[in-house]
């Protein structure tokens, strides 16, 4: 008998269409001979599923469930595709756990530290496996000193809100008098922010995930952007940006990325897909963490799919992968 699968998609945050994006490509690639796959497209308004009709059922969110046509509709899985809050926060992830759903994704725990970028940088950088830029973890309602700030560290300095992806909010700061600005803009964003030394070098990312036990890490991408740095549009607008899978690294730095970045999915206890961002300090063997994101992008350009096809696998057996994966854990 077929599972039926919920495909979470949406979200609250600036990254609502990045979600709806890959959600689109997941059910496209999900194997319909396996799995019943009933996108719910969530909002503050409400998680609803839009059947073929056009009508648009809310879910029971008592025990997240459907009701089609008379026919209530109980998940085996959920697979869950948004971007930011609540799906990569922890929030959704709490909630499928209290009512004994499997999901695809990170805990409830490892999804709520590795969203907080401020935080996340702590806790990896007590792992001591790999190098943390300098940065200062600041809040709206709290006072602060961008004189004392930039004293303790040198610019540039990069600005991003603590919680938040996709580059929202983000700036480059390369002069003392543009960082009240760059806070300004993050502060829209976000009410923590995150300031972090620049570190000059090449960014590599490595996507990993677990199957019966077995730990599998893609080819590694390097990132090479046309504009300062790899912000909304170079990620989201062709031609601005150019991603190389595999990146053309000596094998001694990639060896030592995809290392880390396994040890840093153990330590941080990350399940199913999870992308680790380095970057590769110029004129040194320096490798410096930049982040973790549990739920990584997934349209057809987007850098996990590059890496699964570059890895000779389909996106149909890869999403296949996640979801027996998570289906066994139940």
């Amino acid at each position: 008998m077929k599972k039926n699968i919920a495909l979470v998609a949406g979200g609250y945050s600036g990254e609502y269409v990045i979600s709806v994006q890959s959600a689109a490509v997941i059910e496209k690639h999900i194997d319909a001979n396996l799995y019943n796959v009933y996108k719910i497209v969530v909002t503050r308004e409400g998680w609803a599923y839009t059947g073929a009709d056009g009508k648009a059922v809310q879910i029971d969110k008592n025990d997240f469930s459907l009701t089609v046509n008379g026919q209530k509709i109980n998940f085996d899985a959920v697979f869950i595709g948004i971007h930011g809050t609540p799906g990569e926060d922890g929030r959704l992830q709490g909630y499928f756990e209290m009512l004994g759903i499997p999901y695809t994704s990170c805990g409830m725990v490892t999804s709520a530290i590795t969203f907080n970028k401020s935080y996340c940088n702590k806790v990896v950088a007590a792992y001591n496996v790999v190098n943390v830029s300098k940065s200062e973890h600041i809040f709206r309602d709290q006072t602060y000193d961008t004189k004392a700030i930039l004293s303790r560290l040198r610019l540039p300095v990069f600005v991003k809100p603590s919680e938040g992806g996709s580059s929202i909010g983000m700036s480059k700061v390369n002069e003392t008098g543009e960082l009240e600005a760059a806070i300004t803009k993050a502060f829209k964003e976000d009410s923590q922010v995150l300031i972090e030394e620049f570190i000059k070098g090449r960014e590599v990312t490595c996507g990993l995930y677990k199957v019966n036990g077995e730990l599998t890490i893609l080819p590694l991408t390097e990132i090479r952007s046309s504009k300062e740095f790899f912000d909304y549009e170079a990620k989201y607008t062709p031609g601005v940006s150019e991603e190389i899978t595999p990146a053309p690294i000596p094998e001694e730095a990639a060896e030592k990325i995809r290392k880390t970045a396994a040890a840093l999915y153990d330590r941080l206890n990350c399940r199913g897909i999870v992308r680790v961002d380095f970057i590769l300090e110029d004129n040194t063997a320096n490798l410096y963490f930049l982040e973790v994101n549990t739920m990584p992008g997934q349209s057809e350009n987007s850098l996990v799919p590059q890496q699964v096809r570059a890895a000779g696998k389909t996106l149909q057996e890869f999403y296949g992968m996640l979801i027996e994966e998570c289906l066994r854990k139940k």
